[in-house]
Formats: structure tokens, sequence, C-alpha cells
């Protein structure tokens, strides 16, 4: 039990840290623009260019999306619901909130799940692209933390979840 507080007292000091300083207001901006680029839009055209430009490999870097994305998201919204973890600004008047998050709670951050089992994919497809895809992906979870919907350990096991997702099915896939 102890563990869990110290992981949650870091949580809150790394939040508070990020979001106490006169700098969190300014960055609020870009920081919303970079998370809406991990809102699932984009991921719909990367995956449909894939497939209408890229001839067999783009076809299997669809499924191999698709796949992985029914695999993350039951485990995402269970995760969710089983540990009900309140977002930041719920647990301390000293985070602030720029946006309204999607859902009730925080663990694990879904927009970083989903960014980091895209770039995984990407990166395993488009080599080239991947160091690229990485750090977007990271950025959309920093942005998170920036936001004040997502404590830094709901980012860093949503990765976890998205990466572990995009493996499973290129190993099931063969891909």
């Amino acid at each position: 039990m102890r563990s869990i507080e110290s992981i949650a007292k870091l949580d809150l000091a790394f939040s508070l840290f990020c979001l106490q300083n006169r700098f969190c207001y300014p960055f609020s901006r870009f920081s919303k623009a970079v998370s809406h680029t991990g809102d699932g839009h984009l991921y719909v055209v990367i995956g449909l260019m894939a497939f209408y430009f890229g001839g067999e490999h783009g076809k299997l870097f669809l499924l191999v999306g698709l796949l992985a994305f029914s695999i993350e998201l039951p485990i995402y919204w269970l995760t969710k619901n089983v540990f009900k973890r309140r977002r930041p600004q719920e647990l301390s008047a000293l985070i602030p909130s720029f946006i309204t998050p999607s859902d009730r709670y925080s663990l694990p951050s879904g927009h970083t799940a989903a960014a980091f089992l895209m770039a995984s994919v990407i990166g395993h497809f488009y080599p080239d692209s991947e160091v690229f895809a990485m750090c977007w992906a990271s950025l959309i979870a920093l942005s998170r933390i920036l936001l004040g919907v997502h404590f830094l350990t709901d980012v860093l096991l949503g990765a976890c979840l998205g990466v572990a997702c995009a493996i499973g099915s290129l190993q099931w896939l063969g891909a």
C-alpha cells in the first residue's frame, strides 16, 4: 500500500510542477492542438491512406491497426472502470484543467494508448517514420498532463498498453 501512496504523491507533485508555473497557460493552447491530433480522426486518415496507396503492405497495416485497436479499447475501458482513478483536478484544487475530458476516470490515458499504438504500428511498417511517430505520441502523452486531465502514471500505463496491443497484433498476424 505504501508504494501506491508514493506513486500518488509523485504523480501529484509532477502535475503541480507542470501546472503551477507561469508557462502552463501559454502552453495550454499548444497542448490542446497536440492533444486534438490524438482524438482518433487522424488514425482513420492514416489507415485509409495506407490501405488505398500502400498495396498489400498498406492493407496489412490497416488490418494490424484494426486488430490492435479492437484489443486496446476493451482493455482501456475495463481498466478505467475497475480502478476508477479520479482526474487530477478532482484531487487538488491547485491543478487547473484546460479541457473537459471525454470520460470520468483517468487511468489509463486513452489518448496516450491510442497514440503509442499507432506510432508502434507506423514504426513497424514505415521504419523511416518511427522516430517522428514516437515523438508525436510522446507529445500527445505530455499534452494530456499539461492539460490537467492525466497524471504521469496514467500516460505511462497508456503508452505501455498501446505498445503492447500493437506488438501483440503484429505477432498474431505475423506482420
